[in-house]
């Protein structure tokens, strides 16, 4: 028998970290996701998990920034307003299709299960965190900037982390 799991979002967060001029960390999250894990039993070893990010809900604590981030430079969020993922595996890591910007890359993510436990109000949760990197230019996410004394404005690189709590269905 399947069970459902949904995200209890307020104790939920998926963030990213970008190298800035070569020099420092920008870090961002989204305000505004969802997730559905299913599985055959509380050992989540066959388990699926479907995510769906909005990406105007992108926020880097800077407002500017925001505005570059959800342009058709980055996001083009009115094109491609949901990030989305779907799992194929999950044990120690999870596999599956991460769709961004309209282009679908497989990725791989470490996973860490935080465990069960049941709150006060009698709701039995799963927590669980992850963790990766991606290339954003995989997705289509081109834009970046030549500096004066030589590198690039962003990276390629992109690391990808969450801490996801589940609530049983």
């Amino acid at each position: 028998m399947t069970t459902k799991w949904n995200l209890d979002p307020t104790h939920s967060e998926i963030t990213f970290k970008v190298r800035h001029m070569m020099i420092s960390n920008v870090k961002g999250n989204f305000n505004n996701f969802t997730a559905t894990l299913e599985t055959e039993d509380d050992t989540f070893k066959n388990s699926t998990v479907k995510a769906t990010l909005q990406t105007d809900s992108v926020d880097t604590n800077n407002a500017d920034r925001d505005t570059h981030l959800k342009s058709a430079e980055f996001f083009n969020v009115e094109a491609n307003p949901e990030i989305t993922f779907e799992s194929d595996s999950l044990n120690n890591e999870i596999t599956g299709n991460l769709m961004i910007n309209g282009v679908t890359k497989p990725v791989k993510l470490d996973v860490d299960f935080g465990g069960i436990n049941i709150d006060p109000w009698g709701n039995t949760k799963a927590g669980f965190s992850f963790e990766g990197k991606i290339n954003r230019k995989d997705f289509g996410l081109n834009w970046n900037a030549a500096l004066e004394t030589g590198g690039v404005m962003v990276s390629d690189e992109v690391k990808i982390a969450g801490e996801l709590q589940f609530v049983k269905a």
